[in-house]
């Protein structure tokens, strides 16, 4: 699964710079996070990055983005290709 950013984020600015995937980014409200780059920090680290940071609780796993570890991990190896 892909993570979301709820509505309870404080842009308090600590999540976007932890993400390997540059998939955090500032949105018109609170930070957003894109599907299509975030591997749960698969590939990078053992656990989510921006959760293990958030002083809010407010990253959980998006229940409309249902991805497994290997799904994940192909979405890292496509990521990373695409930058080396």
């Amino acid at each position: 699964m892909a993570l979301i950013i709820t509505d309870d984020c404080i842009n308090c600015d600590v999540c976007e710079p932890e993400c390997p995937n540059g998939a955090i980014y500032a949105g018109k409200e609170i930070y957003v996070i894109d599907p299509d780059k975030c591997t749960e920090c698969v590939g990078h680290y053992d656990e989510p990055q921006c959760q293990q940071v958030c002083p809010v609780d407010c990253i959980p796993l998006d229940p409309n983005r249902k991805e497994s570890r290997d799904e994940l991990m192909k979405k890292y190896e496509r990521l990373t290709a695409k930058g080396g």
